[in-house]
């Protein structure tokens, strides 16, 4: 695997044409690691069947991440060299079912994910309600170029569907947090705060589009006519609205060891809890409450002693292995032990135009 040597990350949202889709699997090769977030809605009569081809195909590519099957669709996030990602993904756009599914990319200098992971679920975005069905029933899409106009109309109700802990790092301006902890207490928020008579239009919106997909399709079949909602989420609009006309306030939340990222899709200054995967800040560190890879501010008084003292020796191989240029965990991991161990070698020896 070629040497990566520039610092920051990159982000990418190819075309829905096939061809655009996969020929970006192919750029920005100088990153080691590109990372896909995929999902769509789609009827999988057979989906416990797809879980083995799937998990196969992943081994075959040395592709690393969680894919979540349901009877709904797919949902799910992968990384790999561009070249395996590209096969992997062209495997899976053979798939009628997946042939124009939408994708959205990141590149890395290290591998976000040490295991590979094929689960079957009930949904691919867990909303806990019966019969909602974004396939037939779904909000107006807004395209990025043209949110800033709805979310200025004072006659627009905007609401962050993310949960608690996303939005207290960043939101759009005038945006409203229902202060949900998970995705499965929103339509009980909706119940309780929205009107249909008296929030005539709603705008909503989300990181990468999938959970406004179903929010928006609740508030359609509670009878809510005029529902709109962000395509591609705020991923998509950080990246084709230029910062001076942004409204956006402060990073995004992301699912991966970035944490957060800022207007430009790069690294964001959030680091994360490795006790309870929440964002801190440097300063939420000096805390009495923080202890790294123990507990944080976030979960200090929720976490008992045998979670602590577990977390402690945890944390404890996690810096033996670092002291050995090892990764921690899982066959990934140890591929990217082994890079380091090339690249510490290759720094150590004289070129051979030196000898």
């Amino acid at each position: 695997m070629s040497d990566c040597r520039r610092p920051d990350n990159a982000s990418e949202f190819c075309d829905t044409d096939l061809e655009a889709r996969l020929k970006g699997a192919n750029n920005n090769a100088e990153y080691g690691f590109k990372t896909c977030a995929l999902y769509k809605f789609v009827t999988l009569e057979h989906f416990s069947a797809l879980r083995q081809p799937l998990l196969q195909k992943m081994s075959e590519c040395d592709v690393y991440g969680t894919v979540l099957l349901a009877h709904e669709g797919i949902n799910g996030t992968v990384s790999a060299d561009p070249k395996a990602l590209q096969e992997f993904l062209a495997w899976m756009c053979e798939m009628p079912e997946f042939a124009d599914m939408e994708f959205k990319y990141s590149y890395h200098n290290e591998i976000p994910f040490y295991r590979r992971k094929v689960k079957l679920k009930r949904e691919i975005v867990t909303m806990g309600v019966e019969d909602i069905d974004p396939r037939h029933s779904v909000g107006t899409y807004v395209a990025p170029e043209n949110w800033n106009d709805l979310i200025r109309d004072p006659d627009v109700l905007v609401v962050d569907t993310r949960n608690d802990y996303e939005v207290e790092i960043g939101s759009f301006e005038g945006a409203i947090a229902p202060g949900t902890k998970n995705f499965r207490e929103f339509p009980t928020w909706a119940k309780a705060n929205l009107n249909v008579r008296e929030n005539t239009k709603i705008a909503m919106f989300c990181t990468g589009g999938i959970r406004c997909e179903k929010s928006t399709a609740y508030l359609k079949s509670q009878g809510f006519e005029e529902v709109y909602h962000l395509h591609g989420g705020i991923l998509n609009y950080l990246h084709k609205v230029p910062q001076p006309q942004s409204l956006w306030q402060g990073e995004c939340f992301v699912f991966d060891n970035r944490v957060a990222v800022d207007h430009d899709l790069k690294s964001g200054s959030y680091d994360q809890c490795h006790a309870c995967r929440m964002p801190i800040t440097e300063e939420q560190k000096d805390l009495p409450s923080y202890s790294l890879g123990e507990s944080c501010l976030h979960c200090f008084d929720k976490r008992d002693e045998r979670q602590k003292q577990r977390s402690s020796q945890r944390q404890k191989q996690i810096v033996l292995a670092e002291s050995r240029g090892e990764a921690h965990m899982g066959d990934a991991g140890r591929e990217v032990t082994e890079r380091r161990r090339v690249l510490k070698r290759a720094r150590r020896e004289p070129s051979s135009e030196g000898r």
